[in-house]
């Protein structure tokens, strides 16, 4: 070959060596290119969720804040014997029967005497709750000795008050665009300089059941409800839903029977839950006549529809303990019982219990059940049973969003914000659990 020949060669060598690269270094571009685009797009769909979810919860807290204080108008009243034991016999049905809501509107007249006209009276008398006249009564019926005195009581205003003193109606709009009349308005500020009227932190909100009237409403009976339904809920689902679980993970025999089995636990994981309500509604309720509105019938409800979610949580717990560890147990003459109970159950364990804290966080706030097995009804008193009438916490909430009262937009609110903190509450401890306890093979 000739000198000419081998250069020529060597040349067009170096042009597709050169060409090569560049084509390499063509694609290796794009790639990065694409890789940092698809970077952008996740990181701007994380920061549209964590702004979806800002405008929601500064929504929630905004509305809502509010009803954890509580706006109360001091009153003198004369505890009159006349009215309240006119025979002196100190007898406590006597005492009970009492107009005591006499007694307040007299304090009302002291305190305005120049309020006359029947019409005016009626909005001064308004000013205050008309749990008012109810507080007097206990307070008599515990201290019978302060009959014939005078006592300064803080009531709790009415909910249009509370709402005017808290901002959330505006005093310069025009009267006929808001629920507080002027003389209202003036009635309050008269209060407000003589020191005659607080705002306290809303105690009521967390220790006392539904009322039809706003400011005294609070969320304790759906409270203990969804406490009640969830301990039913989880004695019942837990035990059920791991044996299952390691039955179909450590003894069932793979054929189409278990497949099937299998295949109707995935599915019903996906049933929409109104549907577990319905089921709750022809068995419980139509068939064993259980008492409507009871937490038994709604953590009977619930635990069908937790169980599917705590199966596959405990499968997949007891599917990630290595085989090592049943062989090694088995291979020292541990039995297949043994081997489960001893061995595989306890290192699963964690992974149980984190599927099963998120499956009752999730029972926790569901409504479409409990609405179709009658866990809607109007429940002042606190349940002291799985079998006495009771709300939950997402049907209360269901109830006051339903409301046409300004000052049930607030509770809402705050129902939103305690159900809210409960669900972070069990969320944390299932984390926390799987930090704990979590080992890694």
């Amino acid at each position: 070959m000739t000198d000419q020949a081998i250069n020529e060669s060597g040349s067009e060598s170096v042009r597709s060596s050169t060409v090569s690269d560049d084509a390499f270094r063509g694609r290796l571009k794009r790639r990065h290119a694409a890789d940092r685009r698809f970077r952008l797009i996740g990181l701007g769909a994380i920061l549209v969720a964590l702004t979806m979810l800002g405008i929601i919860l500064v929504s929630i807290v905004g509305k809502g804040y509010t009803a954890f204080v509580a706006t109360e108008i001091m009153l003198t009243v004369d505890l009159d014997r006349s009215v309240i034991d006119p025979k002196g016999t100190g007898d406590p049905a006597v005492i009970g029967a009492a107009s005591y809501g006499k007694l307040i509107r007299d304090a009302m007249m002291a305190a305005f005497p120049e309020v006359k006209e029947r019409r005016k009276l009626r909005s001064l008398f308004g000013l205050v709750s008309g749990e008012a006249s109810h507080e007097i009564r206990q307070y008599v019926l515990d201290n019978p000795d302060a009959i014939g005195t005078r006592q300064a009581f803080w009531f709790p205003a009415d909910d249009n008050i509370d709402m005017l003193v808290k901002g959330h109606i505006d005093r310069k709009s025009a009267e006929g665009d808001r629920k507080v009349s002027n003389d209202e308005i003036a009635w309050v500020e008269q209060l407000e300089a003589s020191g005659a009227v607080r705002t306290v932190f809303n105690s009521r909100f967390f220790s006392s059941g539904d009322s039809r009237e706003p400011e005294i409403a609070g969320v304790w009976g759906a409270v203990v409800g969804s406490f009640f339904m969830l301990v039913v809920t989880l004695l019942l689902s837990f035990p059920i839903a791991v044996m299952t679980a390691v039955y179909l993970e450590e003894f069932a025999p793979k054929n189409r029977w278990t497949d099937l089995i299998e295949v109707n636990i995935n599915n019903l994981a996906a049933v929409p839950s109104i549907v577990f309500g319905l089921l709750g509604l022809a068995v419980f309720l139509n068939v064993m006549h259980l008492p409507r509105s009871a937490p038994i019938v709604g953590g009977l409800t619930l635990a069908l529809m937790t169980l599917p979610t705590i199966v596959i949580a405990a499968r997949a717990a007891l599917g990630a303990v290595p085989p090592s560890i049943r062989q090694a147990a088995l291979g020292m003459g541990a039995s297949p019982m043994q081997t489960v109970l001893h061995h595989v159950l306890p290192l699963a364990m964690p992974g149980i219990l984190t599927g099963t804290i998120l499956g009752m966080a999730r029972a926790l706030g569901e409504t479409a059940p409990l609405l179709m097995i009658g866990m809607v009804a109007f429940i002042v008193d606190i349940p002291s049973g799985v079998m006495d009438p009771a709300t939950a916490l997402p049907v209360q909430i269901y109830l006051w969003a339903d409301s046409p009262e300004r000052a049930f937009v607030e509770k809402t609110s705050g129902a939103i914000m305690v159900l809210l903190g409960f669900l972070i509450f069990m969320n944390a401890i299932a984390v926390l659990l799987r930090k704990r306890f979590e080992r890694r093979w």
